[in-house]
């Protein structure tokens, strides 16, 4: 937690070797050095190594190469494979570095913490670069360049007349994040029916928060000013139950949702600062005996928590100015400009390709269902007017504008969740945005021609977004549109993480987007993919089938069967029975659910333990709200 004389961060023009000697003499406290780079699945790595070993081979480690892993140590399949595992972690120079404190561990010379610098790298695997934050890099600056090139040939850019496009000096990447997660106290659960009545009636979002909650949030955010991070609010979400109070004055039964939003940053310093939010937020809650989780659905029937995840684009002009490329001329008149809606088209168009980086976990799709806010159709809404900004929540692409500050207006991607590899998901929505961006401004018709194209029809020919689907709806996608009517408008939503993988193959050309300029390389894809599928298959075998089997198994007989008095609980239990045989009994005429998944796995089939995966979780579903009723009934 924040400590006024501790160190934070060591930015770029710091990372030369005399200047990091001095800022270790002056600062003792720092006993360790890691060497973090990111997997495809965004795990981060943590090789630590003592100060002095940092200090004899800094140059080494500053200019060459900063230390060494293994193919086993990080999620790279059909990259580093077990006969050819080394992979090399390349120092990032030009990111901020920071400094990892221990609160439990005091330097007993001056009682402060004890730190670890945290240095970003990037693997080097057989002379390739093969990490997600070098792709994220690479991908930014493919884009910045093409941007350009577009921008200097294309000098009546509808929507951006007020600025001369020639002046362009660079292109700036204005993204953020918005990190959502629950609190609890240890070994303890609220019961569902009380977490969801309490969401219906709204009686948690934007309360105050109290005690250690209270603490840990408030400490919470200053340490992420202390890391410069500058955090702009922290509050209660939509889920949760009021606390308790115990004879001490310590408040048990804690289960609370969360929302804490920090200042925009630019390209990979932004998933650098997500990643650092992340790792302060568990630290000082479990500092306060309290537990985080970053789940995406932690508590099916629950609010999920989401990572919103803004992608914004400006320009750099010779005199110095920043102006958003995204606002058009008059935003009382047009809601963006060629460049924005070059933008959400290009997210939209392509977005069944895109969904497996967002959503590459059975937990993520869990949340991804209708309710609870969370996007489950490819739409945007712009608003009602340009005059009169609005906001749809149920929508998976938002306009995010104030007629007051062109500066302000951004695209807000509702799907990714708190376990979203960040470096990925903001390396695909800027590949397809460019997409976008270069079919609006080629094809050179006016913002009303642009705005009428994204506002099209089912069944109406575009010149860019696809004849037979709908990409914006003003309307409630849950309230106002049946389920048929969804997915004949906006496309099915994957169900399993076998049918999202998928869309790499059955969307051949969105694909080539995403391999434009060979910056996501199709290994990289295939290799994403492959790790994966093979998380999805160790937790269908693993967890979820051995957890679903517990329920089933703890669902016993409650009443007596043969007293007339108790007919519908008969009828009840022999329903519930039913369900519990077809998923979990092998029997002679057949093999149960579970066993059937079991099997479809080890034999490769993995279309079928997908479908199987789906029928399990309805027929989950349905035992346990009949469970619920039957247990109910019990006097």
């Amino acid at each position: 937690m924040y400590q006024k004389e501790l160190l934070y961060t060591i930015e770029p023009a710091q990372h030369n070797k005399e200047d990091l000697l001095a800022i270790l003499e002056q600062h003792p406290e720092i006993k360790f050095v890691s060497f973090m780079g990111i997997d495809f699945a965004g795990n981060d790595t943590d090789e630590k190594v003592p100060v002095s070993l940092f200090i004899e081979d800094i140059e080494t480690i500053l200019y060459a190469h900063a230390a060494q892993t293994d193919g086993s140590s990080v999620v790279l399949p059909g990259i580093a494979s077990l006969n050819n595992a080394r992979v090399d972690m390349i120092a990032d120079l030009d990111a901020n570095w920071f400094i990892d404190y221990n609160y439990e561990h005091f330097d007993p010379a001056n009682g402060l913490m004890v730190g670890t610098l945290r240095i970003p790298c990037f693997l080097l695997h057989n002379n390739v670069f093969v990490d997600s934050r070098y792709i994220l890099k690479n991908a930014l600056n493919y884009v910045k360049q093409e941007m350009l090139i577009l921008l200097k040939n294309n000098d009546g850019v509808h929507g951006l007349e007020h600025i001369k496009l020639t002046d362009v000096e660079d292109i700036i990447f204005t993204c953020a994040t918005e990190l959502e997660f629950w609190v609890k106290s240890p070994l303890e659960d609220a019961p569902i029916e009380a977490l969801s009545s309490s969401q219906m009636m709204q009686e948690q979002y934007w309360q105050r928060t109290r005690g250690n909650v209270r603490t840990a949030l408030e400490q919470a955010l200053q340490t992420l000013e202390a890391y410069g991070l500058k955090p702009e609010m922290g509050h209660k979400e939509c889920g949760g139950v009021r606390g308790q109070m115990d004879a001490k004055g310590h408040m048990t039964h804690v289960m609370e949702q969360l929302e804490i939003d920090w200042k925009y940053a630019s390209g990979v310093q932004t998933a650098d600062n997500e990643l650092l939010a992340r790792i302060i937020v568990k630290e000082v809650f479990r500092m306060n005996g309290l537990e985080v989780s970053f789940q995406a659905k932690p508590i099916l029937g629950v609010a999920g928590s989401g990572e919103h995840i803004h992608v914004g684009l400006a320009a750099k002009m010779k005199d110095g100015k920043i102006v958003n490329l995204m606002s058009p001329s008059d935003l009382t008149q047009d809601f963006l400009s060629a460049v924005g809606y070059g933008s959400i088209m290009g997210l939209l168009k392509n977005y069944e390709v895109l969904n497996p980086f967002v959503s590459s976990t059975n937990d993520s799709l869990n949340r991804l269902k209708p309710g609870f806010e969370a996007p489950i159709c490819i739409v945007t809404s712009l608003g009602h007017t340009p005059s009169v900004p609005s906001r749809n929540r149920t929508i998976l692409a938002g306009l995010v504008r104030d007629i007051d500050n062109p500066m302000a207006t951004r695209i807000e991607m509702r799907s990714p969740n708190p376990f979203t590899n960040t470096y990925l998901a903001l390396t695909v929505f800027y590949l397809t945005m460019l997409d976008g961006i270069k079919a609006c401004i080629e094809v050179g018709k006016d913002l009303k021609a642009l705005e009428a194209e994204l506002s099209k029809k089912y069944g109406e020919k575009g010149f860019y977004l696809e004849k037979d689907r709908e990409y914006r709806t003003e309307e409630d996608v849950f309230d106002d549109f049946n389920s048929d009517t969804r997915s004949k408008l906006f496309g099915v939503p994957p169900a399993t993480v076998w049918e999202n993988m998928q869309a790499f193959a059955k969307f051949p050309q969105k694909t080539a987007v995403l391999t434009e300029g060979n910056v996501l390389k199709p290994a990289f894809i295939s290799s994403f993919s492959q790790g994966a599928l093979i998380r999805w298959q160790t937790e269908l075998l693993n967890r979820l089938i051995p957890e679903n089997h517990e329920l089933v198994v703890s669902m016993k007989q409650l009443h007596q069967e043969g007293n007339p008095q108790l007919a519908w609980d008969d009828s009840l239990w022999n329903e519930i029975q039913k369900l519990r045989i077809a998923l979990a009994k092998d029997t002679t005429e057949d093999f149960s659910i579970f066993t059937q998944i079991r099997k479809a796995i080890v034999s490769g089939d993995f279309a079928m333990a997908s479908a199987l995966q789906v029928a399990m979780q309805e027929k989950m579903a349905e035992l346990k709200h009949l469970y619920h009723d039957y247990s109910n009934n019990i006097l």
